[in-house]
């Protein structure tokens, strides 16, 4: 019996969360003036790409630090040839530096061999040896550069378009603009090893303005790969199931009355986690994998004395293990419909000791990255899995003068013009984009600016760059910011 004082108003909001407002939201669904209830469930249900993609999911390789690049991919003859003198002036004039002594810094050459590799003829050093192998698979950028020449920044450009924090990462904008075809592992997982954490730690990764669903998620090699995943003591699935729904009543009437997308998300995550018990547990039992591929990656390899003394900044006692593992676990991710992985090493920051610790780096990286490139081209994931390499800058020709320090033994960080290189994914097998002066210090053509970087890469996934917005603080935000053009030469 209804209370004759009750206002049409009152009435009518007391029935938004039972049968009337059930009643017309099937009538609205039934007419396509309302999504179905799955949009309000499932923030990440995959999304129709602005135009036929190449790639369906990623693979990003991140090695933070600045790994050398005249020392692994872009040699220079002339650094050996004037060892020990400086860069003519006109180079250095107005460059601010991040350590080294502009006026008394000195040329240093590279202690490395090169070769040419594959059909393509690309540069390996003698430091990559498996990697070599894979290199008519690879597309090297040769020419790619920043305005940021520190770490922080740095990262924060490479991942998110801008040196700022609190912008969208890579992989959110991805899954914001395509969703995730997994249902029971999130869009969005990093994994990290290494002597240090990443500089901004989870900043890295995060889903700034967007809806929190896109955040990458941070999963451990062993154990549980989420913390706090399993249920404690004396909770079975029944009544995680019994919370589950219970929360999720709650929630659905709440976004009933105030349409915050933030509880959309926020239940979405609930029943996400709930999937995860099960399914991130089975993703890191590698018991089901053949030795053979365990021995591919590299898994069973052990750190030498020598190279545990750079433990501090390389990685100490089962890095090589953990980053094997990280790379084995990327293959089995995507091919359980992850969107975006995020594979994290560092640090490569070598200002001093960059021979044994470039070598040591090298080691711990080289054969599981080949191996995930060979594993997935061998499984026929390589045509639609994008695997990139890259970091945040490179390191100068000149070498490392600090103030009080005895020897030149490393380099200062380099942000005009480094490598990264792609693969698979509709990538053109073999390309070489840009060429750099003799020095290995500035851009003789095509130039490859971060925003570009980023405008090919969701190219390859089917996103116009400029169309893959979202309105915050009353402009429409994207991830190559105001800038960006794809790189055509790299795409297949």
């Amino acid at each position: 019996m209804i209370d004759i004082t009750t206002t049409r108003r009152s009435f009518l909001d007391g029935m938004a969360g039972g049968a009337g407002m059930a009643a017309l939201a099937s009538l609205l669904q039934q007419d396509g003036l309302l999504a179905s209830e799955s949009s309000f469930v499932d923030p990440m249900r995959t999304r129709r790409p602005h135009f036929a993609p190449r790639a369906k999911n990623c693979i990003f390789i991140f090695l933070f630090g600045g790994p050398s690049q005249m020392d692994l991919f872009d040699p220079k003859p002339l650094l050996n040839r004037m060892d020990g003198e400086p860069l003519p002036e006109s180079m250095t004039e107005n460059v601010r530096f991040a350590f080294l002594e502009k006026n008394t810094a000195k040329i240093v050459g590279s202690p490395r061999t090169f070769r040419k590799y594959g059909q393509c003829g690309h540069d390996f050093s003698n430091l990559l040896p498996h990697l070599s192998d894979c290199a008519d698979d690879i597309a090297m950028i040769r020419t790619l550069h920043t305005e940021a020449f520190n770490h922080g920044p740095g990262m924060l450009q490479m991942n998110s378009g801008v040196p700022l924090q609190g912008h969208p990462c890579m992989g959110s904008w991805m899954n914001y603009g395509l969703g995730s075809p997994s249902r029971n592992l999130p869009g969005f997982v990093v994994l990290t090893a290494g002597g240090r954490p990443p500089q901004n730690k989870a900043q890295n990764w995060t889903s700034g303005f967007l809806p929190p669903s896109h955040q990458g998620v941070h999963f451990r090699n062993q154990g549980e790969p989420i913390l706090n995943l399993n249920n404690p003591p004396g909770v079975n699935e029944a009544i995680q199931r019994s919370q589950v729904e219970a929360i999720m009543d709650l929630n659905r009437h709440r976004y009933a009355r105030i349409q915050d997308p933030e509880i959309a998300a926020r239940v979405a995550s609930y029943e996400l986690a709930f999937r995860m018990q099960s399914a991130a547990p089975e993703l890191v039992d590698l018991s089901g994998e053949s030795k053979a591929a365990l021995a591919a990656y590299g898994l069973e390899r052990t750190e030498s004395t020598e190279q545990l003394k750079h433990k501090r900044r390389c990685g100490g006692v089962g890095v090589k293990r953990a980053f094997s593992t990280n790379c084995l676990l990327a293959r089995r991710l995507v091919e359980r419909g992850v969107r975006f992985v995020n594979l994290y090493h560092g640090s490569w920051d070598q200002h001093d000791k960059l021979d044994p610790e470039l070598a040591y780096n090298c080691d711990i990286v080289d054969q599981p990255i080949a191996a995930l490139l060979k594993d997935l081209k061998q499984r026929g994931l390589l045509e639609e899995t994008l695997v990139v390499w890259a970091s945040e800058f490179g390191r100068t020709p000149l070498g490392e003068n600090r103030k009080g320090w005895e020897k030149v033994t490393g380099r200062d960080h380099h942000p005009f013009a480094f490598t990264v290189w792609m693969a698979g994914g509709g990538v053109r097998p073999g390309a070489r984009i840009g060429t750099t002066d003799e020095f290995g210090w500035g851009i003789e053509d095509e130039p490859v600016h971060v925003n570009d970087f980023h405008a090919t890469i969701l190219h390859l996934f089917g996103l116009d760059h400029e169309r893959l917005t979202y309105r915050f603080q009353g402009r429409d935000h994207r991830l190559t910011d105001v800038g960006g053009h794809v790189v055509s030469g790299a795409l297949a």
